[in-house]
């Protein structure tokens, strides 16, 4: 299966990372990576770049990186789409105080308008 993962650099998107690469590893799944800054963070692109090259040669996986400008959610929509991959993961959110599921802007606008499947991981 053709997967792009989405990872924007925070102690979540490492998780979404590494289960992303466990999984490949156990279903054969064909990786590619985009990665994106989310600019009130102030993150480095390039310090995202490394950790995300890093984690997959750790894993032993030869996966593409590509790097989004813009805005990170129609981007990451439009590269699934136009690039035919049969699944989009992204972080799932966090938990409120009450138990219910909250969505960042970006990955509820991934899942109102993405036209493939994709994977919220927590």
């Amino acid at each position: 299966m053709r997967v792009l993962v989405g990872i924007e650099g925070s102690e979540e998107s490492s998780t979404v990372l590494r289960n992303a690469i466990e999984r490949a590893l156990e279903a054969d799944d064909e990786l590619t990576v985009a990665i994106f800054a989310k600019h009130e963070r102030d993150q480095d692109i390039d310090h995202i770049e490394a950790t995300v090259r890093d984690e997959l040669t750790a894993a032993g996986i030869d996966a593409a990186i590509h790097r989004i400008e813009g805005d990170p959610a129609s981007s990451l929509v439009a590269m699934a789409e136009r690039e035919g991959f049969d699944q989009l993961v992204i972080g799932g959110g966090r938990d409120t105080p009450l138990g219910k599921r909250y969505l960042g802007s970006i990955s509820e606008y991934v899942l109102l308008n993405a036209d493939v499947t994709v994977r919220l991981e927590r």
